[in-house]
């Protein structure tokens, strides 16, 4: 990988899901075996590692996507966290219903085909997955959230209910406040109450709102080597702007413990796992003379992935400050960016859903939290999709390095199953 090098130092956060448990991807890509509406759910192991597909693939490729739209907006905040698990599964929900060229769009942003039962499954599997374990603290939930008197169609809400746990609940958009409420406090209760306001009732039409679906997703993790707190110090750190802050920086040295570890001519790349082994924290972080604009621009699905396969295990020394932030998005122009065009407006085709032509996205909103510290990491975020109708192999590895996370840097945090990233950001100040 070949960057030009400013003085600028880079910060990248992103949340992955990454396979241990030995699970063979076979199933063809392009299947599109089509789901009888009628077809019972079938009874199945909560937490399978049956026929689980290379789909993860298709979430990470759109991880990587939609955070270099993030990153690029000036508007945004040099730290950036979000959930692309989030986000995708919202969107693969609202898919579900697309037709014609709606569905053409969707399907090649999220890069995914419509009506394959092998997707199907894999969202099943991971939703079960996440929800059904008993090694670490991580949930997921969706849910559609239809106007009182709008009828969906039964294949639809099958669907959703079969493959991604999501259940129907009436709410009248009517009361716009009271039903902003209702959302909400779902969301919060799925999120540990990190996540609040995803809904602002001023982004519901009491008139033309139909449909608003959600995804919420927590993760709470302990480091499987906690940093001592007592060896906690303020430490400078230099900023993208070059401007140098005092922040609280953990610490892991003179350890006798090995971590896996890569680097590139740009990057070094240090695994921190978390209790339970199948989640850990990936920080990529950038060499001298690298910044943020020039790792962002570059990182894709297979750099990533070439990454996490050549790692080695060595002793570190590590330096890592501490952080917590929220994140709030409107991710419309972000998607129409990346091709999404038709859904938003007049032209949109989500017949799929109600049986007309009447529907299109009025909003998609997303908001996310993350805390690092001694204990390990918390984080948690949530999607809102609303629906309203149309007016009407590395060298000999070194006995130690040292890993100084004395600014901006890349982390990731995986867990070893699935390979689908959960979430993704930026940290540019952690002291902000």
């Amino acid at each position: 990988m070949k960057m030009n090098k400013k003085p600028i130092i880079v910060i990248i956060v992103s949340l992955l899901i990454i396979g241990t448990l030995g699970v063979v991807f076979t199933t063809d890509f392009n299947n599109s075996d089509i789901i009888d509406e009628n077809k019972e759910p079938e009874d199945k192991d909560p937490n399978p590692l049956g026929n689980i597909t290379s789909f993860n693939d298709a979430v990470n490729q759109f991880c990587f996507d939609f955070f270099k739209k993030l990153a690029d907006d000036e508007n945004n905040s040099p730290n950036i966290f979000y959930s692309p698990y989030s986000v995708f599964t919202a969107l693969a929900m609202t898919y579900e219903g697309a037709r014609n060229n709606t569905a053409v769009e969707m399907g090649n942003v999220l890069h995914i085909k419509q009506d394959n039962e092998s997707f199907h499954e894999y969202m099943q599997s991971l939703y079960n997955h996440l929800n059904y374990n008993d090694e670490y603290n991580i949930s997921t939930a969706n849910a559609l959230w239809p106007d009182v008197g709008f009828t969906m169609l039964d294949k639809y809400v099958n669907i959703i209910k079969t493959y991604y746990g999501g259940n129907a609940s009436e709410v009248e958009y009517a009361n716009p406040e009271e039903a902003a409420r209702v959302i909400n406090e779902w969301v919060e209760n799925q999120t540990n109450n990190l996540i609040k306001d995803l809904v602002p009732p001023d982004a519901i039409d009491p008139i033309l709102t139909k449909l608003i679906l959600t995804n919420a997703i927590y993760f709470k993790g302990t480091w499987q080597i906690q940093f001592d707190k007592e060896n906690t110090t303020d430490r400078e750190f230099t900023l993208s702007s070059g401007e140098n802050v005092e922040v609280e920086t953990m610490n892991l040295i003179d350890m006798d413990n090995k971590f896996n570890y890569t680097e590139t001519d740009d990057l070094q790349i240090l695994e921190l796992p978390y209790d339970g082994g199948d989640i850990s924290m990936m920080i990529l972080l950038p060499k001298d003379g690298v910044s943020l604009s020039d790792v962002t621009s570059s990182l894709d699905r297979e750099e990533y992935i070439s990454w996490v396969d050549e790692m080695y295990e060595t002793k570190a020394d590590i330096y890592l400050p501490k952080f917590k932030f929220e994140t709030s998005y409107g991710l419309n122009e972000y998607l129409m960016d990346l091709g999404m065009i038709d859904a938003f407006n007049y032209d949109a085709d989500f017949s799929g859903i109600d049986g007309t032509k009447m529907l299109f996205i009025s909003k998609v909103l997303h908001k996310a939290f993350v805390e690092v510290n001694e204990e390990g990491t918390e984080a948690a975020a949530a999607t809102a999709v609303i629906i309203n109708y149309k007016a009407i192999n590395p060298n000999e590895p070194p006995e130690r390095i040292t890993f100084d996370c004395d600014h901006p840097f890349l982390f990731t945090i995986h867990h070893k199953e699935t390979g689908t990233i959960l979430f993704m950001g930026s940290v540019d100040n952690p002291s902000q």
